[in-house]
């Protein structure tokens, strides 16, 4: 097959924007939290996110979760390009139910933390991260 040059310039630049454009995919939260709990409702409990309410540069943001009696708990990041953090079972011989992880923004969000306690009832708790400088290529 031939190509004219106006073909070949057409998918020369398609490539070009394809690679310097970022893709963005923004998935939502609400249908992460419900992808976790399976539709159950959410109850208060003692879950607790900590994390710097300004971040100078989003490429290691610190995060700890901390939640007594947890199954599992669930780090959501919703403005990331790929929102699911990491998710942390605990065994029944876990001496702390604690994670402490550092995790990439690419913008400022709210950093979302959902727990599985041990007797099927879900938790969440949300902090809200101010970032300077994205760590996601922004």
């Amino acid at each position: 097959m031939e190509y004219s040059r106006r073909h070949t310039l057409a998918m020369g630049l398609g490539g070009l924007f394809v690679t310097v454009v970022p893709v963005r995919v923004s998935a939502d939260a609400a249908g992460l939290i419900q992808a976790f709990t399976g539709g159950a409702d959410i109850v208060d409990g003692p879950l607790s996110i900590s994390a710097p309410e300004i971040a100078e540069n989003g490429n290691a943001v610190p995060v700890t979760v901390t939640c007594p009696d947890a199954k599992s708990i669930r780090i959501l990041a919703p403005a990331n390009p790929n929102p699911e953090v990491c998710t942390v079972h605990f065994g029944p011989l876990a001496g702390r139910h604690s994670a402490t992880t550092r995790i990439r923004m690419a913008e400022t969000m709210d950093v979302i933390a959902l727990a599985e306690m041990s007797d099927g009832t879900f938790v969440q708790a949300a902090a809200n991260v101010r970032v300077t400088i994205g760590g996601c290529g922004g």
